[in-house]
């Protein structure tokens, strides 16, 4: 078991976006699923009872090494100094509007928002955080969005389901 602890830590560690049990059955073709669990279940203890920087955490589908709260700030400068693009209000805004929407037609979107949209939308499909879902059965078939993986791993969600309510924002 510790070998494949170490091993599933080493993949985590080496790995930008969630791991999925499916994948790390692949890389672990002779670990089963339980084996998998018990030893994600072992490295989060063990990460939690010696008070690590970091901590693991099923987000997205998957599971994924991630940097405790308390050195945000550091971890932000750091970004900062990498030069990373933060969202617009107006980004952010049309991406709050697909997420509990979703899926959403762009005419939609901007009926909501009251402005164009269809940049926004595209610069949100770039960073990889929309992606087209479908398209409406009606007369010119328009496109249907919604977001992806990586909007869930950005906000550090398991699913949609985990956005706030509207009436706990308030």
């Amino acid at each position: 078991m510790d070998d494949l602890k170490r091993g599933i830590e080493a993949v985590l560690f080496t790995c930008d976006e969630p791991m999925g049990l499916s994948k790390l059955g692949d890389l672990f073709a002779d670990a089963k699923n339980d084996e998998l669990k018990e030893a994600l279940g072992q490295l989060r203890q063990e990460y939690e009872q010696t008070g690590r920087a970091f901590s693991l955490e099923e987000i997205a589908g998957g599971w994924q090494v991630l940097t405790r709260p308390q050195y945000a700030d550091i971890i932000a400068r750091l970004k900062k100094a990498k030069g990373e693009r933060k969202l617009s209000a107006a980004a952010l805004e049309t991406l709050a509007i697909i997420a509990y929407k979703q899926p959403v037609k762009r005419v939609d979107v901007e009926a909501i928002r009251g402005a164009q949209s269809g940049d926004l939308i595209r610069a949100l499909m770039e960073r990889s955080l929309v992606r087209i879902s479908g398209r409406e059965e009606v007369p010119g078939a328009p496109l249907l969005y919604g977001t992806t993986k990586e909007f869930l791993d950005t906000f550090g969600m398991k699913s949609v389901e985990d956005l706030p309510r509207p009436e706990e924002v308030k």
